[in-house]
Formats: structure tokens, C-alpha cells, sequence
């Protein structure tokens, strides 16, 4: 029979194992995309670049991607708070996430 000791031990462990994000096929081909924008960034790159920031921040896992989410804002020459100061001003507007033309959908996972 296992002690207490021995479960917080296994417990304790799996805790320093870094996890897949379910999204991280779909969103390393948004960052690939981020990445090749060096300057100018639209209305679209600036706002998938802030939800992926919140998305991984704190996640336990994922290093690749929370590295190159840092380059593409050093890139841009932004802050974490400028960015999210234009993305505030650019959901005001209420167009970013709309339905396209072509009947695409937006991906609020």
C-alpha cells in the first residue's frame, strides 16, 4: 500500500511535466504566420497575437510557443500593454472577429 508521502512524491512530479496545449497544431500555424510580419502589423495580427498571449500565459507547457509569441511582439517593438491597449481599440470597433464573406469561421477556443 502506497503512503501519503509516496502520492504527494508522484503528485509533486507530474506537476514539472509540461503539457500540450489541445490547440497547439492550430495555433503554431497562426503564430508561424505572426512570425513572418516584421513590421506594420494589421488589425487581425495584433489581436491573434493577444489572445494566444493569454492563451498560453501561465500554461504548463508549450515553451516553444510562448517564446516565439515574446518575438513577434519584440518584432513589433510592442509592449504586452501597448498591444493590449490597440486590441481594446480595435474590439471597440467590433470588426475583427466577424464572419468573412467566404462563410469562414472564427476560432474563440
Amino acid at each position: 500500500m502506497a503512503s501519503q508521502a509516496d502520492a504527494d512524491l508522484t503528485f509533486m512530479s507530474n506537476e514539472n511535466v509540461d503539457q500540450k496545449h489541445p490547440q497547439n497544431k492550430k495555433d503554431r500555424l497562426t503564430i508561424d504566420n505572426l512570425l513572418q510580419v516584421q513590421s506594420d502589423p494589421g488589425d487581425r495580427e495584433l489581436v491573434e497575437l493577444a489572445r494566444l498571449i493569454i492563451r498560453y500565459r501561465n500554461f504548463p507547457g508549450a515553451r516553444d510557443i510562448q517564446k516565439d509569441l515574446t518575438v513577434a511582439l519584440d518584432t513589433w517593438q510592442l509592449t504586452e500593454e501597448e498591444l493590449y491597449k490597440k486590441t481594446r481599440s480595435i474590439h471597440a470597433l467590433g470588426t475583427v472577429y466577424r464572419r468573412t464573406p467566404s462563410g469562414e469561421k472564427q476560432d474563440w477556443t
